[in-house]
């Protein structure tokens, strides 16, 4: 080949490679190579959407054959108008919200079922006039209704078995969507009872004056002129102490224990003589932490107004809870006392033993030591003490001697005594070991 037709050739390979060059670069700046399709005039108007004019891209999806991305803008949620809608988000957040579900929390002690509805923070819905079904192994359905919206539903006298439990719609609230299975129980167990806080109430939430009824009544009508209203010094085989309330109000502590007191018996609350509520006494944590800081012994009592043994396992578990943090060297007594005629007056004498019984066999199962308090009269005429003799019996009787001859470790002889530390009058004790 001649040097003419070598640089011919030459500049026409030139030429080819120049024009494939020419072709690559205006299909890459095209775009139509690689859109699967789609215009380059859509490719370009995505970059000109604004807030302003907002347009909706359809949603992307993958080719499984070329593994390329087909559709839109992966970030065109930032210009669909929906996305970020007040509106919208308000329905998400109302979906979200469980500050008005509702569940159920049910208990049985003895041939019964008492079912609490609670909201989420596990607190009683009040105010809302629940209605609730008990679905039986038959299937019979009995209603029961929340009367008082209290959050507290209490069906009696049930054959033992298994229930299905279940609430009613009731506007405003979502009420669980399955039944609850509960077993109701033959016969008491004397179990202490698991989120008996729920309920406990203050002296803020009920009226106290119609309430807190008890009264001494019969142990003062008892009392004589031998009535020792000084206090008695500890000895050997016994100890001097006293017995407290919210009624002392508020206690210099470490002036009673330098008066010669060595140990206290604190009420922790009763339960209510009209409405059966049970109640803390608003001084019982004060009165226990003050007492234990300043070195005194400590024992706790509660005043029971309970009609039936299930309602002295409520007593017995709402005085453990309420002591829970606090370590005692005393018994937990249950004060058995006239209360002017309220709820657990009206009792028999068979009943309101078998109440003291139930009251110190749940603590005594959670390893507790309990015992009841009460003045001669009711220990002679209203409770059996015979059926009492493994607990401690703490005895009210004004008298330089007690006159009752049946067995006490504790003996409360007068209401009048005063102590460094307590304005007005306090009870007196002395605790024999």
């Amino acid at each position: 080949m001649d040097s003419r037709s070598r640089m011919l050739t030459i500049l026409g390979s030139m030429s080819a490679v120049l024009l494939i060059v020419l072709i690559v670069i205006l299909c890459a700046s095209d775009g139509n190579l690689f859109s699967s399709g789609q215009s380059g005039q859509a490719d370009a108007g995505q970059s000109e959407i604004s807030a302003a004019s907002p347009q909706v891209t359809a949603p992307a999806s993958s080719d499984p054959e070329s593994g390329r991305l087909i559709g839109g803008d992966p970030y065109a949620y930032r210009t669909d108008p929906t996305f970020f809608d007040p509106v919208h988000s308000a329905a998400f957040d109302a979906a979200m919200d469980r500050s008005h579900d509702l569940s159920l929390m049910v208990t049985s002690i003895e041939k019964d079922l008492r079912v609490l509805v609670l909201d989420i923070n596990g607190d009683l819905v009040t105010g809302v006039p629940f209605n609730l079904r008990l679905l039986d192994s038959s299937d019979v359905t009995t209603t029961y209704r929340d009367l008082d919206k209290d959050g507290i539903i209490y069906a009696g006298t049930l054959p033992a078995g298994d229930y299905d439990v279940s609430l009613e719609p009731v506007e405003g609230y979502r009420v669980p969507l399955h039944a609850t299975r509960v077993t109701v129980k033959d016969k008491v167990e004397y179990i202490p009872i698991a989120d008996i806080s729920v309920l406990i109430k203050t002296e803020d939430e009920i009226n106290a004056a119609l309430e807190d009824t008890a009264s001494k009544e019969d142990a003062i009508s008892d009392a004589d002129r031998t009535e020792m209203v000084t206090l008695q010094p500890g000895g050997n085989d016994h100890k001097a102490g006293i017995d407290v309330s919210s009624w002392q109000g508020d206690i210099d502590w470490d002036k009673v224990r330098e008066s010669g007191i060595s140990f206290v018996i604190v009420r922790s609350g009763y339960r209510g003589s009209v409405t059966g509520a049970i109640v803390k006494d608003r001084n019982f944590d004060a009165n226990v932490s003050g007492a234990l800081r300043a070195g005194l012994e400590v024992g706790v009592y509660f005043v029971t107004q309970a009609v039936n043994e299930t309602e002295a396992v409520e007593e017995a578990s709402a005085v453990m809870e309420m002591c829970s943090s606090y370590d005692l060297q005393l018994p937990i007594y249950l004060d058995v006392e006239g209360s002017n005629g309220g709820r657990g007056d009206r009792i028999d004498k068979e009943t309101r033993t078998a109440v003291c019984e139930a009251f110190c066999r749940t603590l005594e199962n959670a390893g507790q030591q309990g015992g009841v308090y009460a003045c001669r009269y009711w220990l002679t005429n209203n409770i059996d003490p015979s059926k009492l003799d493994r607990y401690d019996i703490w005895l009210a009787e004004y008298r330089s001697t007690p006159l009752y001859s049946g067995y006490f470790s504790m003996w409360q002889y007068t209401s009048k005594g005063r102590v460094d530390g307590i304005e007005g009058n306090v009870d007196f004790d002395i605790y024999y070991y």
